[in-house]
């Protein structure tokens, strides 16, 4: 299973940010996808995933400003996020959990200025 993610980029506080992941293989809608994330100097950490049938969880310091979704149909991964704060900077990653195993994306750098 091959993921690219995309979407990062410079904002300001406050502003929006879309990432998406394309990922590889004709069973994409049987995958639990999730969105991960390592600012510097820090441990990667959980961000928001959603399972194949829908179901979606968060981070706690996300919860209200971030939204997970798919499009199976694109083989596609978002994360949508809004009212970016500085410390939502880090790079993100795109994780794939499969029956084959756990996949990683190369991440997107995100960096929110205040």
């Amino acid at each position: 299973v091959q993921l690219q993610a995309s979407g990062g980029g410079l904002v300001q506080a406050g502003d929006s940010l879309r990432l998406a992941c394309v990922g590889s293989g004709r069973t994409f809608s049987n995958y639990n996808m999730g969105w991960f994330r390592q600012a510097p100097g820090k441990e990667r950490e959980f961000v928001a995933a959603i399972t194949w049938s829908g179901t979606t969880y968060y981070e706690d310091s996300v919860k209200g400003r971030f939204t997970i979704s798919r499009d199976n149909a694109k083989n596609t991964v978002y994360l949508q996020m809004n009212s970016l704060k500085p410390e939502d900077t880090a790079v993100y990653y795109c994780n794939a959990v499969t029956l084959s195993g756990r996949y990683w994306g190369r991440g997107t750098q995100v960096t929110v200025s205040s």
